[in-house]
């Protein structure tokens, strides 16, 4: 079943371009494309990447960062029947080569900035034989050109194929990991990025006057499948930033006259957590969506005059939950189950938890393409995720008796401390309460007594002078006392991804180092 819109992404850029062609489609600080001219511009690119030998099913590796040209090569390949891979632009070394030969691309597009990183992988890349190069002039090894070359075909008949794509055709492929262990590029459909728009329209009741803008990658489905296409579908602007600042949030959210943003838990607090300023109420925003929604949240939407809203999504299923705009809000509820999705919580073995009870969160579409197609080139890995028929999410959550659904975190996010699981996020929420405080990270340490312990890295706002015992019994008068940190340890930053998700893997690897503080160990002093 296809809804009223286009089977693919290149017929439904067409149709925009013919219905509102001067109307701006994408918008970033370095420009404004109408729909004409970015319909134009990607027939130019997909003409020069056909002369390259890009064919149908074919796929393009795409290391790039947030820059117009990559929203033009999505689209542009999407019109061949060939499917863009953005890489991750973190990735280096064999991470960075195993992932650009998994997707076996033949050809990529590499910005000057990230060719150092890519010139390193160069030979143990198995499949690529052609590097278009953008930003500069002079490429610097046989088989790669200026990025011009793929704008020197002028498209007609003859050099612009348009073949009828089909809804179930792959035209993304997003890597969902990398940085705890091998990526997995999900494959995403035309059809599973037009009906997650058209279902991200009706969730957060968008408009076509809104402007959509996300500050996050392009190789994040955030960016992609939930800014860029509902702005198409809705012939509204997508606006992009370049990157994530917290000091120039606000003032991007301006210049690009932005309606609707984008959060993560970390971003939000780092935003609350700036001075009050007479201009935090200067711009167009009336609401922005993410998850999860922090405890300040009323405060926040006090300050900035924006309603934020919690969802749930991640790269296989797409946003599948929505808070609904017209109920009264549930604290840490990430809403009910979106149309077309069916959902059921289960514990280890499978089999379904009582109402109130955590479980892991197992979907399953209602429409076809609605979920990702699979992993590509790891059949094994998408047999596993779809165990039993239903998607594994990893997710842990609760279901109230009204059918809301409350994330409690990633099931390899939950801490066991004798006999207790614990939540990393909920941890997380209690400590980032405290006003000195920045952001954090909570996980699992080996405990001397089997099972875990929970340990927490925080990063302190500028000026502060919390200590660690402070912060400990702030923690011990809002939460648990099994959930309370034993180990404390202050950090000037967490390692993190170019998507701001804290890479906690590495925080783990390093454990308990000297000088992190310990709540259980003895006083010092003299005896």
């Amino acid at each position: 079943m296809i809804d009223d819109f286009c089977a693919s992404l290149g017929e439904e850029l067409r149709k925009a371009a013919a219905q509102a062609p001067h109307r701006p489609f994408v918008r970033m600080a370095a420009g404004e494309w109408s729909y004409s001219q970015f319909d134009a511009e990607t027939d130019r690119l997909a003409a020069g990447l056909h002369a390259q030998g890009v064919r149908r099913g074919d796929n393009v590796s795409l290391m790039l960062p947030n820059c117009i040209e990559l929203a033009l090569l999505w689209f542009a390949l999407s019109k061949l029947g060939a499917a863009a891979a953005p890489v991750n632009t973190s990735f280096r070394g064999p991470v960075l080569a195993d992932a650009v030969n998994l997707v076996q691309s033949r050809v990529a597009v590499v910005h000057a900035d990230l060719l150092e990183a890519w010139q390193q992988v160069r030979g143990g890349l198995v499949s690529v034989s052609q590097v278009f190069l953008l930003g500069a002039a002079q490429p610097p090894f046989p088989g790669c050109e200026p990025y011009e070359r793929l704008r020197s075909v002028q498209p007609d008949s003859e050099t612009l194929p348009r073949p009828q794509v089909g809804f179930e055709e792959t035209c993304l492929l997003l890597y969902t990991s990398g940085t705890t262990g091998r990526s997995k590029a999900a494959m995403i459909a035309h059809r599973f990025v037009l009906a997650q728009a058209r279902g991200f329209i009706k969730g957060l009741e968008l408009r076509p006057d809104d402007v959509l803008y996300c500050p996050y990658p392009m190789f994040h489905l955030d960016a992609t499948v939930l800014t860029i296409a509902p702005a198409l579908l809705l012939r509204s602007v997508a606006a992009l930033g370049e990157r994530f600042s917290v000091s120039r949030y606000w003032e991007e959210v301006r210049t690009l006259e932005a309606t609707v943003f984008d959060f993560m838990g970390a971003t939000i607090t780092m935003l609350w957590k700036q001075p009050p300023a007479a201009h935090d109420r200067d711009h167009r925003a009336r609401l922005g969506w993410g998850v999860p929604l922090p405890s300040f949240t009323p405060e926040f939407e006090a300050r900035f005059g924006c309603r934020l809203v919690e969802m749930y999504g991640s790269t296989e299923v797409g946003a599948a939950m929505f808070t609904p705009l017209d109920a009264p809000r549930r604290m840490g509820s990430c809403g009910k189950l979106a149309e077309g999705f069916t959902a059921r919580l289960v514990d280890e073995q499978g089999f379904e938890v009582a109402v109130g009870q955590i479980g892991e969160l197992l979907v399953r579409p209602e429409q076809p393409a609605l979920l990702m197609q699979g992993y590509y080139g790891m059949p094994e890995a998408t047999l596993a995720a779809f165990k039993d028929l239903w998607f594994h999410t990893g997710d842990a959550m609760r279901q109230d008796e009204d059918g809301y659904m409350y994330f409690v975190g990633r099931r390899k996010d939950m801490v066991r401390r004798r006999g207790e699981n614990i939540s990393s996020a909920e941890v997380e929420m209690g400590i980032e309460a405290h006003p000195e405080v920045l952001e954090c990270a909570v996980y699992g340490v080996p405990s001397e007594l089997t099972e875990e312990e929970v340990m927490a890295s925080v990063v302190l706002r500028p000026g502060a002078s919390l200590t660690e015992s402070a912060l400990a019994a702030h923690c011990a008068a809002r939460m648990a006392r099994f959930m309370v940190p034993r180990y404390l340890r202050f950090l000037p930053a967490l390692p993190k991804t170019p998507t701001d998700k804290v890479e906690k893997f590495r925080l783990k690897e390093e454990g308990v180092v000297p000088g992190t503080w310990d709540r259980e160990a003895p006083p010092s002093g003299p005896a």
